[in-house]
């Protein structure tokens, strides 16, 4: 079994009754083990790496790393050196050149030589294929080969952690597999790393562990299959398939048909849902909703129906879901004929028709065929 050389219990970071970017995350990391964390904007990623080499101080919570709570630790400086961190926006100095970059660390808080520390990070250099670039300045380098020297920076230190915050997020999308394949190499060496990132194809690959981040807790984990191919909670399968949500309550069977049509056609405009597409959604999204008014509630008038609509971008799937209360009553199974121009509508627009009820809800739902 592998040696666990990170454990985090209970962390919580707070700036304020509601700004609380983590609330209660716990998590166990083994040596050698790569885990990528993905998640939406502002669900406390780079919060959660910043923390654990407090870059940011947590509110509560232990992080042990070798057996010690750092958190308590006074010595910032050798910790720093242990647990590793690339960021975004590269922060090398540009005054410096870039293997002047790389050795000042290791010379002045370590103590080694300055021959030394060259004859170093010119192997490191030339791993990375930055062996000609290594008397030039930032300035001088693209963004993928800034990324790489960074890297090369942060393994001078000989960190047994290594932190990547969204490594490629600045860079072109031609520049970003140069970065990517220098942390492949990485892994092939045994480094420990988390890795926040918006490249789901690269965490697939090179990740033991996926992480996925929602409302400030590791919502769901488990290997790249698990996450990727299936994952088990809503809130997941909606990143991965990147799902978008439309939600419409409707309380009495007066509807509002210019409000809703118009939210509605709002929603397919800010997807990109082609004009015939949207109009399609909004007709049988008004006719399935009288539908079941009628056939649910007959002439009450206190009434409650939720529309929803979930667009899977991913797919291209287009989805109308309806709960109703009232009595039981299935849309689909109405005998058709030539005078019925709501179930024309349906069945000329849709497919993939399902039905169901339970605890006094209707459950209807229904797929939009492309144009």
């Amino acid at each position: 079994m592998s040696e666990k050389i990170l454990r985090i219990e209970n962390l919580r970071k707070e700036y304020s009754a509601e700004v609380v970017p983590i609330k209660n995350l716990s998590l166990e990391v083994l040596r050698g083990e790569v885990i990528s964390i993905i998640g939406g904007s502002g669900t406390g990623k780079s919060t959660f790496l910043r923390m654990i080499n407090l870059l940011e101080r947590p509110t509560a919570g232990k992080i042990i790393f070798n057996g010690q709570n750092i958190v308590e630790s006074g010595n910032l400086s050798v910790i720093r050196q242990k647990i590793g961190m690339i960021f975004q926006t590269f922060n090398l100095f540009d005054g410096k050149t870039v293997i002047e970059n790389a050795i000042e660390a290791p010379i002045e808080l370590k103590g080694i030589s300055a021959q030394e520390s060259y004859d170093k990070a010119k192997k490191l250099f030339e791993r990375v294929g930055l062996a000609e670039k290594m008397f030039n300045y930032p300035e001088e380098l693209s963004g993928g080969q800034k990324q790489r020297a960074t890297i090369v920076r942060a393994m001078m230190m000989e960190p047994e952690i290594l932190l990547f915050d969204e490594p490629t997020s600045a860079l072109d999308p031609t520049m970003v597999g140069e970065v990517l394949s220098v942390i492949r190499m990485l892994k092939k060496q045994g480094l420990t790393m988390l890795i926040v990132t918006h490249e789901m194809n690269f965490a697939r690959e090179v990740a033991d562990r996926v992480l996925f981040f929602a409302d400030g807790e590791i919502y769901e984990q488990g290997t790249p299959a698990q996450i990727f191919d299936a994952p088990k909670l809503p809130k997941t399968a909606a990143f991965i398939r990147r799902q978008k949500y439309f939600h419409y309550e409707i309380t009495s069977r007066h509807v509002d048909l210019p409000e809703m049509q118009g939210k509605i056609m709002v929603f397919a405009d800010k997807y990109g849902l082609k004009e015939k597409y949207s109009r399609r959604l909004q007709l049988c999204s008004e006719e399935i909703i009288f539908e079941m008014i009628n056939g649910c509630y007959g002439d009450e008038n206190d009434i409650f129906i939720e529309l929803e609509i979930i667009y899977t971008e991913s797919e291209r799937i287009l989805e109308l879901n309806l709960i109703c209360g009232g009595k039981n009553y299935n849309p689909f199974e109405k005998n058709a004929s030539e005078d019925d121009l709501s179930l024309k509508i349906l069945y000329g627009y849709g497919k993939n028709f399902r039905y169901s009820s339970s605890e006094g809800l209707n459950k209807v739902s229904m797929e939009i065929t492309p144009p």
